[in-house]
């Protein structure tokens, strides 16, 4: 439920927005893998979760794209 609610919300902001969000979760992709790789990063399953955003956003950037054709 709570994922659905988040892709609601992505699905609601503009691409402009997505592109922020986008690069806003990649460089906290960047900053958990570094952590990771110094040991110290606590809960690795946040990488993960990090990921499937960054997939759900760009997903609904490449629906909005199609939908502007």
């Amino acid at each position: 439920m709570k994922i659905k609610a988040y892709v609601e919300g992505l699905k609601a902001k503009s691409v402009t927005e997505l592109n922020e969000e986008l690069v806003a979760a990649k460089k906290e992709l960047f900053n958990l893998r570094f952590q990771n790789a110094t040991n110290q990063l606590e809960n690795t399953s946040r990488i993960k979760d990090v990921r499937k955003n960054i997939a759900r956003i760009q997903t609904v950037i490449a629906e909005k794209a199609n939908a502007a054709q």
